[in-house]
């Protein structure tokens, strides 16, 4: 993917963008819950009284989150020891009681909750099948992605402008990168988060190849070029993919 490259591809790079664009820190969410804004008002019914394993949790804002909206204990996972690190603290300074943070979970869940994740899993398969053996058989697992792969800003921070990670190489992309963060990633899969060039039909694969279902799946528009979004333009023009999966009959049977 990319057909700009080399020096050429990464000197443009430079002229254009000399350090990290705008717009890519989270801060649309300031003052918001990014819950509510991504899987929608409805998730406070869902994990209510419920046992929630925030799947992914980075600093532990949305798992915090969850707990103080009514689920009966949420436990945040993730790889990174100092993300769990910050998450306990950030827990403890609001005096949140209900949540706790670790690399795994034993204890089955009620509903699984990833955010802003399965664009950045390596193995996506593998984390599905994880998020499987998590799971009490009725259970459910919330998932919002995006942007995607195709999207304009799908390259997350290689967005230098509008699908500039499908215009110049990988190459060029990441050694551009260097200027920003200098920790030796040489593809879109190395950098901090990790990178998998996520797509809607793709997500629609792996789900399929594995032992969950897609119960509902809503493509939401991106804003302005909504009047343009259908089923053939969605993997260009959606902002974010919010789904509800559940076992499949057969998947039920083994986890009971």
């Amino acid at each position: 993917m990319g057909v700009i490259g080399g020096r050429l591809g990464y000197h443009i790079l430079r002229a254009i963008s000399p350090k990290q664009p705008a717009g890519m820190d989270g801060g649309a969410y300031a003052g918001h819950s990014k819950l509510e804004a991504l899987l929608g008002r409805g998730v406070w019914d869902e994990v209510r009284d419920k046992r929630v394993i925030d799947f992914g949790c980075g600093q532990g804002s949305e798992a915090i989150d969850l707990a103080q909206h009514g689920a009966r204990h949420v436990q945040g996972i993730d790889i990174l020891e100092r993300w769990l690190t910050l998450a306990r603290e950030q827990a403890a300074r609001a005096d949140c009681q209900n949540v706790s943070f670790s690399k795994s979970s034993v204890e089955p869940a009620d509903i699984i909750v990833s955010v802003d994740a399965f664009e950045h899993f390596g193995d996506p398969a593998g984390v599905l099948e994880s998020m499987a053996g998590m799971l009490h058989p009725q259970g459910c697992v919330l998932v919002s992605f995006g942007p995607t792969w195709y999207h304009p800003l799908g390259g997350h921070l290689f967005s230098v402008f509008p699908w500039a990670h499908l215009i110049f190489t990988e190459q060029a992309l990441c050694r551009w990168r260097t200027h920003i963060r200098n920790d030796g990633a040489r593809k879109f899969s190395e950098v901090e988060g990790g990178l998998n060039r996520m797509t809607i039909a793709r997500f629609e694969r792996l789900v399929e190849q594995s032992r969950f279902r897609i119960e509902r799946l809503e493509a939401v528009p991106i804003r302005p070029a909504r009047l343009l979004h259908n089923r053939l333009t969605r993997e260009w023009l959606t902002a974010i993919v919010r789904c509800k999966l559940s076992l499949r009959p057969t998947a039920q049977r083994l986890a009971a």
